[in-house]
């Protein structure tokens, strides 16, 4: 199975903390449905995509959208399909590494600043504390019922909106189309010096796939990757632009797509092979200014339409289903979906994991020569 192309993956989004990210416009009304979720006594968003669009228009017509990811582009695509949509509507949508929106979200809390009507963020644990707090709005758009338990609370305080996933991908061109790598063959000297990576220090998403290489393949395989001159860097997207680009063959803790196509690189998700993924939580805040449109942006974000035209294929609504060759992402017990949220919420157990990966990779912007940990260059 190969991964969409470069151009489709980066353009909707295909980084640290993406949106659904589908360039299709929804063309039809919200899917409603009359029945509250399991375990609450609220009803679904019952309005049409174009009547929350004339009642947002009557509200201002703004709308703020903080959404989590590595460069300020990467969400261009999302923002062009809602331009498409509903061309009134002035979306200002701000990417940035979820980590720094959320410290700004707590800090306009506390200085009565709020900016943004919409947090679309890969920090999990963020979304269940807001709630505790009294910041997120308790509200079920259209489809809500039939998102996955796990990718929504029972409250509607949060819903995700998109269906997520770290592994490795390497180019068939370099590798070999009848080659199939899994983690264990990437310290093997034949890849010493050709593999990209993010820094599992510095993404929470991609420390969690580092961990579970970790506990599956053991600290003598963190050491020997180590040693494997690996070219990491900043941004999860990091990776995929070293093997889409043809600059290195094997890319490690990034985003990709399963999805069968003619593309020569290949995105790993083998039974067997661990790999993480999670749904991408959204919420609307409380103390928004444009609480109607930001209703418009979770309707249209969940609709069947935008579902159905993610890059990745997988949805988080149970009633799609995902292209031939693709399992739902929650029927992948190798995905470790239930593992990530738990990982997310024990902040000191994740500084512990980030310090530890820390002095066997280097620091951020430091040296990556291993050694701090006793380790032998070369080992």
């Amino acid at each position: 199975m190969s991964s969409f192309s470069r151009r489709h993956v980066l353009a909707t989004g295909a980084g640290a903390a993406l949106g659904v990210g589908a360039f299709g416009a929804a063309a039809s009304p919200a899917a409603a449905s009359p029945a509250g979720s399991r375990g609450t006594g609220g009803r679904e968003e019952t309005r049409t995509l174009d009547e929350l669009y004339r009642a947002a228009l009557a509200e201002g017509g703004k709308l703020v959208v903080y959404a989590g990811g590595d460069t300020p582009t990467q969400q261009d695509g999302t923002k062009a399909a809602f331009k498409a949509r509903f061309p009134d509507i002035d979306l200002t949508l701000i990417v940035d590494y979820s980590k720094y929106h959320d410290v700004r979200v707590d800090n306009q809390f506390a200085t009565d600043t709020l900016v943004p009507d919409v947090v679309q963020l890969q920090t999990l644990q963020d979304f269940p504390r807001w709630k505790n707090e009294g910041r997120l709005l308790p509200y079920k758009p259209a489809g809500f019922s039939k998102v996955y338990d796990a990718f929504k609370d029972p409250q509607g305080a949060w819903v995700a909106t998109g269906a997520l996933a770290f592994s490795f991908m390497y180019s068939t061109t370099t590798v070999g189309s009848g080659v199939r790598l899994t983690p264990r063959d990437l310290v093997d000297p034949t890849w010493k010096g050709r593999i990209a990576s993010s820094y599992p220090h510095d993404d929470d998403a991609v420390l969690y796939l580092y961990t579970l290489y970790a506990r599956k393949y053991g600290w003598d395989w963190v050491a020997r990757f180590a040693a494997q001159d690996v070219r990491f860097a900043r941004g999860s997207n990091s990776p995929g632009d070293a093997v889409f680009g043809g600059e290195l063959p094997i890319g490690v803790g990034t985003a990709g797509s399963a999805v069968p196509s003619t593309s020569p690189v290949r995105f790993v998700i083998d039974d067997g092979v661990p790999f993480m993924s999670w749904g991408q939580r959204t919420a609307i805040l409380k103390q928004a200014k444009n609480t109607t449109a930001a209703k418009l942006f979770l309707n249209w974000q969940l609709s069947t339409e935008m579902q159905n035209g993610s890059f990745n294929g997988w949805s988080v609504r149970t009633d799609i289903t995902p292209p031939a060759g693709l399992k739902r992402i929650w029927e992948y017990p190798n995905g470790n979906l239930d593992g990530f949220p738990r990982f997310m919420e024990d902040r000191a157990a994740v500084e512990r994991w980030k310090q530890t990966f820390a002095l066997y990779f280097g620091e951020v912007k430091g040296d990556p020569t291993p050694g701090v940990l006793g380790l032998r260059p070369g080992a």
